[in-house]
C-alpha cells in the first residue's frame, strides 16, 4: 500500500530504533530520565526558549499550553480552521472552561489582522477574559507569511494578549523558508511566548510532541500535562527517537515537499479536478461529485491510502519514495477520470 493518509503513519527507520533501544533512561516523573532531559534542553535552545517540557501528544501539549496561558472564564483567540480549535476534541472547553472565539481564515490561512483585534474583548463583567492568541504554523500545509505572524503577535502583545504557536509541522514550514531549518524555526517561533511542535508527523518518530516557553509557563505547563496523565516513566525510550529525528530528518523533509511537488504536477489537466499547489507536503485535490462519490474507498481496492474530508487529502513522508509518487499519480489519474454518479 502507498500510504499517503498522513505524515503521521511513518514508522521508526532502523537507525531510529537503534538509538531508541540504547537509549539512557531513568524515571521522569522524578525528572531523572537523562534523555527526556537533553531532548528538552535540546529543543528548547534549538528554539530560542528557556525550557521545554516532553508529551505524549500534540493535541495534549497545545491542551497544556491552553490552560498555563488561561484559567477558568478566559478566551482564547484562534482560527476557525485551526487544529487547536477543530481537531482536538474541544479540550480547552472541556477540561479547562476556556472559550474559544474563533476567527475566519483568509484564502492563505492567516486571520485578518482587523478581525483578531476586532474580537479582543473589553474589560467588561460581559464578557470572557480575552488571554490568548492561538496561531499555526503550517496551516493545512501553508506556510504562514513571516511578516502576517509577526504582526498577528506584535498587535496581540500590544493588547496584553499572550500567543502560542501550534508548529506540529514547523519544521515543514522552517525547511520551506529554505536556509539552515533550525535558524528559519527560531526566526518563525521568537514572536511566541509559547510553541508546540510535534516530533511524529514529518519527523518520524512514533511517539510526542515538546511544549517550549518560559520556565514558569513550563512549570504550570507541567502541572496540566500530570492532571491529563500525560507524565510518563522510562520515557527515555522515546525521547532518543525525538532526538534522533532532530539530527537526521529535518533537513530532509525538502524530500518530502518535493514528492508532493511531483504528485501535483502529475495529476494537472483532468476534468472536474482542481489541484493546489502544494507549499510542504500537503496535496489537496477538489473533484466533482460525479467523481468524487466513493473515491477514497476505490483507491484504497488499487493499493492507495488518502483521506477526503472535505477535500482529497494527500501527505508525503519518509516512507514514501518519489517511486511511489509516480504509482501513485497513475492510480489517480485513472480512477479521477471515473464518472460514478
Amino acid at each position: 500500500m502507498i500510504d499517503l493518509r498522513s505524515d503521521t503513519v511513518t514508522r521508526p527507520t532502523a537507525a531510529m530504533r537503534a538509538a531508541m533501544a540504547a537509549a539512557e533512561v531513568g524515571d521522569d516523573v522524578f525528572g531523572d530520565d537523562p534523555t527526556v532531559n537533553a531532548l528538552q534542553a535540546r529543543i528548547a535552545a534549538e528554539l530560542g526558549f528557556e525550557a521545554a517540557l516532553f508529551v505524549p501528544t500534540g493535541t495534549q501539549s497545545n491542551l497544556c499550553a491552553l490552560m498555563a496561558h488561561c484559567a477558568r472564564g478566559d478566551e482564547y483567540l484562534v482560527g476557525q480552521m485551526a487544529h487547536t480549535y477543530r481537531w482536538e476534541g474541544g479540550g480547552g472547553a472541556v477540561l479547562g472552561s476556556i472559550q474559544p472565539q474563533p476567527i475566519a481564515h483568509q484564502p492563505d490561512g492567516t486571520l485578518a489582522l482587523a478581525e483578531i483585534e476586532a474580537n479582543i474583548k473589553p474589560d467588561d463583567a460581559h464578557f470572557a477574559r480575552s488571554r490568548l492568541l492561538a496561531l499555526e504554523n503550517t496551516w493545512g500545509g501553508k506556510v504562514m507569511p513571516l511578516a502576517w505572524l509577526e504582526a498577528a503577535c506584535a498587535l496581540a502583545h500590544r493588547r496584553r494578549l499572550a500567543t502560542h504557536l501550534d508548529g506540529a509541522r514547523l519544521f515543514n514550514a522552517a525547511v520551506a523558508a529554505g536556509g539552515d531549518p533550525f535558524a528559519a524555526a527560531r526566526a518563525i517561533t521568537r514572536h511566541f511566548d509559547s510553541v508546540s511542535v510535534c516530533f511524529s508527523k514529518g519527523l518520524g518518530a512514533p511517539v510526542g510532541s515538546a511544549l517550549c516557553g518560559p520556565k514558569d509557563f513550563i512549570a504550570r505547563a507541567h502541572r496540566v500535562r500530570k492532571m491529563a496523565g500525560g507524565a510518563m516513566r522510562q520515557a527515555g525510550v522515546l525521547a532518543a527517537a525525538a532526538l534522533h529525528a532532530l539530527d537526521h530528518h529535518v533537513a530532509r523533509l525538502a524530500e518530502d515537499h518535493a514528492n508532493a511537488r511531483r504528485l501535483a504536477e502529475g495529476l494537472q489537466g483532468l476534468a472536474g479536478v482542481a489541484v493546489e499547489a502544494p507549499q510542504t507536503n500537503m496535496v489537496f485535490v477538489d473533484v466533482a461529485p460525479e467523481i468524487g462519490a466513493g473515491l477514497v474507498d476505490r483507491l484504497r481496492e488499487d493499493g492507495l491510502l488518502c483521506t477526503g474530508l472535505y477535500k482529497l487529502r494527500l501527505v508525503t513522508h519518509l516512507d514514501v519514495s518519489a517511486a511511489d509518487i509516480d504509482r501513485a499519480v497513475v492510480i489517480l489519474r485513472r480512477r479521477l477520470q471515473e464518472k460514478t454518479a
